[in-house]
């Protein structure tokens, strides 16, 4: 199923009964926050808040915080069932002799027609344009502050259009917005983001740049902003291919940019390469606040909205929340993507107690001498897994999502001495540990087993293994009793 809009999928949810409506007062200081904490700790649903003092519109969180949502939020009924559609996207074998060059150049063919199909679609008038406010008030949005010592309210779940000042490429990415007044917020671009890639450039111009910051796209397009789409590769190219319908943009009022046709709130405005404000503190993903530091200002220079707006937000915080939630999805479709520049990577998991971005766990077809450390250094410099700390490497039958296993085999099969890659290199801007901010250290653990061909001088052990027969004798045994039959399938504590 198709949702074109934030509202389509709220009346889905509803029909699921996987939204509920609070008609109490709740504030939007803190109390929101709270709220939303609690249902989300207990996979409860989507909240919609009727009743916030003070504010024009209701507010929706905890929008995207289960698998189930998401998954149904890109049209599938599991998160592994959107994975499967990018892997059939990006999975080109060898061809193999001219048949298999004629049938993988047809396959490519077909992915590539299958993307122009869904390149964004321009249209002249959009329900995100029904009303024009010129006179600016932030005011009237029901902006959270979502911890006590924030340094003010944010907006936290926008997808910032921005574009390259030297391509005119188009870029989505969600940056947190402090407020600072009735027209202007704290654009806080990270470092390493393509958002602030592209401020530099036009900074580098002596120019500002154009902002749109849209507030309750439909979730294809907002999913599409947290993601590492890959390089080359419209954001909404791809919201259109995870929603199966091109996306609807049309020209922003103020602005050289064109924003989502069917959103609910957009802001337009501009960034001044020479004017910085201080921007935090935030309770963040890190379970901290991040500390105070200067940023971009966005002057808001017009507001355009729906009749009746929806203002989509999330709350951040120590997991679990949920952008963790997200991370977990993101991670587990774009791992098609990853397999494709390192075959030889069996499964990968990216904790949730390690923020996805600090611990990575890989499993490998484990082919010759210090595979691992290639592997260790190649996801180091791909795209956002630059950013993870710890990175362990285990075989390619170890479960990586067993957290008990894996460290039983760091504990049992790595060397301090000679398995760990210790490096240099980006951290998160969010990052906490690190002296110099943006720049950590890192290490990779090589888990394996060890071999003679890996200079191992002693023989590796036999493992344990239990004998089949026994299995199977023992598994009918069990069978014949009531109380040792409820124990047959459970899970280990």
């Amino acid at each position: 199923m198709t949702f074109r809009s934030l509202g389509e999928f709220l009346k889905e949810l509803e029909s699921r009964g996987d939204l509920v409506r609070v008609t109490r007062p709740v504030s939007r200081d803190l109390e929101i926050t709270e709220v939303t904490q609690r249902v989300l700790r207990a996979d409860g649903p989507a909240l919609l808040f009727e009743n916030v003092p003070g504010a024009s519109m209701p507010v929706v969180t905890n929008l995207l915080g289960s698998p189930r949502r998401i998954a149904a939020a890109l049209g599938a009924e599991t998160v592994e069932q959107v994975a499967e559609r990018v892997e059939r996207l990006v999975h080109l074998r060898p061809p193999a002799g001219v048949l298999g060059a004629v049938r993988d150049l047809s396959g490519t063919i077909d992915a590539l027609s299958t993307l122009r199909s869904l390149a964004p679609k321009r249209v002249r008038s959009a329900p995100c344009q029904e009303v024009e406010e010129t006179e600016v008030d932030l005011g009237r949005l029901p902006i959270l502050k979502c911890w006590p010592k924030d340094g003010g309210r944010t907006v936290t779940f926008p997808v910032v259009i921005t574009k390259d000042p030297e391509t005119g490429e188009p870029h989505t990415g969600i940056y947190r917005l402090q407020q600072y007044g009735p027209d202007t917020l704290g654009m806080h671009f990270q470092v390493h983001r393509v958002g602030a890639n592209n401020y530099r450039k036009w900074a580098a111009r002596g120019e500002r740049m154009p902002i749109a910051a849209v507030i309750g796209a439909d979730p294809a397009t907002v999913f599409s902003g947290l993601a590492p789409v890959p390089e080359g590769i419209s954001n909404f190219v791809f919201a259109g291919f995870l929603r199966g319908e091109p996306v609807e943009l049309v020209p922003a009022r103020s602005v050289d940019l064109e924003v989502p046709a069917n959103a609910e709130v957009v802001l337009e405005g501009y960034v001044d390469p020479t004017e910085r404000a201080v921007e935090g503190p935030f309770g963040d993903h890190t379970g901290y606040y991040s500390a105070p530091e200067p940023f971009p200002v966005f002057h808001v220079t017009r507001v355009t909205h729906r009749n009746q707006p929806i203002y989509l937000t999330t709350v951040t915080g120590k997991p679990p929340t949920e952008d963790a939630v997200l991370g977990k999805a993101v991670e587990r479709i774009f791992r098609p993507v990853i397999r494709m520049v390192l075959p030889e990577i069996v499964d990968m998991n990216l904790p949730m107690e390690g923020l996805f971005i600090n611990v990575g766990i890989v499993s490998i077809r484990k082919a010759y001498p210090d595979h691992p450390r290639k592997v260790m250094h190649a996801l180091w410099g791909l795209g956002q897994m630059m950013f993870v700390r710890y990175l362990v490497v285990v075989d390619e039958d170890v479960d990586v999502h067993d957290l008990s296993e894996v460290l039983y085999r760091v504990g049992l099969q790595a060397d301090p001495g000679r398995d760990f890659e210790l490096s240099q290199g980006p951290v998160d801007q969010l990052s906490i540990s690190n002296p110099v901010p943006n720049l950590g250290a890192k290490v990779g653990i090589d888990a394996t087993r060890k071999r003679s061909e890996d200079g191992f001088p002693r023989p590796w052990p036999e493992e344990i293994r239990s004998d089949a027969a026994a299995v199977a004798a023992a598994e009918a045994a069990m069978r014949e009793n009531p109380v040792l039959a409820r124990l047959l399938g459970r899970p280990k504590p």
